[in-house]
């Protein structure tokens, strides 16, 4: 077992009733393409920070998360500044606002090197030309001289996975990551990271509120709401025989070609 995640519950200090997660456990092995599901709100986005534990000092986190056989919430800073980018690569929801717009793509993809291996900068570098072309983008030379603007929306999600990946993490966390992306794009960011779960066994937790994205990438799914976890079962299971009634208008308000929602 990679990862686990037992009675996690997280709060607020500066809200009253400020409890934003209940309980929630769940497990995930190694190389598991797993996907969590729900509306906005749901407290998809909070899990997985709390895993990597990014919240902020407004929040109290209490249960238990152990991944690879570490005490995740009582770890110090410097052991999760080790695992952060090293262990688990996190790509966030939006990849534009996630760069620094006053830098280069390429110094923001050889960060994650600097700060958790020896390379040489030689090395580095060439690690880096072979992250852009592991994540299909163009002319990986001119590609590390651009700054985000100079990019798409979909090419800036390439490089944000390229960084969350150069230094084989065994989770990557996705939130939302083809949220702002046309259907063509959000299709090649789908078969990048199934090809990279293939290639090198790493972990995917996928966050999504779009069910049909994680029907396509997830092999087990887990459907919250406000803060619980009120189904979970394989893909199958789930959107063939879904349990609960919440489940049931989630797939049912997946549009199809004879059903579309404006």
């Amino acid at each position: 077992m990679m990862l686990e995640v037992k009675d996690l519950v997280i709060r607020f200090h500066d809200r009253i009733g400020g409890e934003a997660v209940h309980g929630v456990s769940f497990t995930m092995d190694a190389g598991e393409r797993l996907g969590i599901v729900g509306e906005s709100g749901a407290g998809k986005t909070l899990t997985a920070l709390a895993i990597t534990r990014l919240l902020k000092d407004v929040t109290e986190i209490n249960g238990n998360i152990t991944f690879q056989g570490q005490d995740m919430l009582s770890a110090g800073e410097k052991e999760m500044r080790d695992i952060r980018g090293k262990d688990i690569g996190f790509i966030f929801q939006d990849p534009v606002a996630s760069l620094n717009p006053l830098m280069p793509v390429g110094p923001q993809i050889e960060e994650p090197l600097k700060l958790h291996t020896d390379l040489s900068k030689e090395e580095r570098r060439e690690r880096v030309l072979q992250a852009i072309r592991d994540v299909d983008l163009p002319d990986p030379e001119v590609t590390i001289q651009k700054y985000p603007h100079q990019l798409s929306g979909g090419q800036c999600q390439r490089v944000m996975i390229a960084s969350a990946l150069i230094c084989h993490p065994a989770l990557l966390i996705a939130d939302e990551p083809t949220t702002a992306l046309d259907v063509t794009v959000q299709t090649q960011i789908l078969r990048l990271l199934k090809r990279k779960n293939q290639d090198e066994n790493v972990g995917i937790l996928y966050i999504s509120h779009d069910l049909s994205l994680v029907r396509r990438l997830c092999s087990r799914v887990i459907v919250m709401y406000n803060g619980n976890i009120v189904e979970t079962g394989s893909v199958e299971q789930v959107f063939n025989h879904p349990w609960e009634e919440y489940t049931r208008r989630l797939i049912a308000a997946i549009p199809t070609r004879n059903k579309r929602y404006v």
